[in-house]
């Protein structure tokens, strides 16, 4: 009769999970060894113990003598294994990077595609075209629409309107008030002119005054008697 299933949980004892822990540790640098030698594989193993000790092995170094995975493994060795790596998983990365980006592309050019004929066939439908394979719930939402569009025109329209006749009415109040003005200073200037003057030789060139009017001196009569 063979031994049961052992369930694996983790050893309670410290001492027993040590000695566990070593046997393993080489059990499985062996299979790294035998995996790299017999299918030329390149292997790079890395293992921290309960305490934190690094222990790690590199098929490049390929020593099989040697008992501990500190001798076992050149700093070199390990270090191209894991530069392998990095390059490896970064070109990885970006080929699907760039494939979930043309993915996303591809996705924005179908919706795209789809709005713009959307777009094309209610514009067709706004100016009365292609309206046979309309269904009257669709051609009294058309019509809902155009409604609604012409009202708004005509609201802006009228907007438009009353600006400009605003407009207007302010420049003519504006032309009113300047004419005023101009009136009233031809009407000063034709005034000064009517008046007469008198300018002697002697004031020749200087502003000249009204000539004042002699009043008639009245003499008392007398009366005889």
């Amino acid at each position: 009769m063979g031994r049961g299933r052992v369930q694996l949980k983790q050893i309670e004892n410290k001492i027993s999970r040590q000695v566990t822990f070593s046997k393993r540790r080489m059990g499985l640098r062996k299979k790294a060894h035998e995996i790299s030698v017999l299918c030329d594989a390149q292997v790079a193993l890395i293992v921290f113990n309960a305490k934190g000790r690094l222990f790690e092995y590199s098929s490049e170094s390929r020593a099989p003598h040697l008992q501990s995975w500190e001798n076992a493994l050149s700093a070199k060795s390990m270090e191209n294994v894991l530069e392998r790596y990095e390059r490896h998983a970064h070109s990885v990365q970006l080929v699907g990077a760039g494939d979930e980006s043309q993915g996303n592309w591809s996705l924005q050019c179908f919706k795209l595609t789809g709005k713009v004929e959307v777009l094309e066939k209610n514009l067709r439908n706004f100016v009365g075209q292609d309206l046979d394979h309309l269904s009257m719930r669709e051609l009294q939402s058309l019509e809902h629409q155009l409604d609604t569009a012409l009202k708004r025109i005509r609201t802006r329209k009228n907007q438009i309107m009353n600006e400009s006749i605003s407009e207007l009415q302010k420049k003519a109040k504006e032309l009113k008030e300047h004419n005023s003005i101009l009136e009233k200073k031809i009407k000063e200037q034709e005034k000064t002119m009517a008046e007469p003057t008198h300018c002697g030789p002697e004031i020749l060139g200087q502003t000249c005054l009204p000539v004042l009017q002699p009043q008639k001196r009245l003499i008392p009569s007398l009366t005889l008697g």
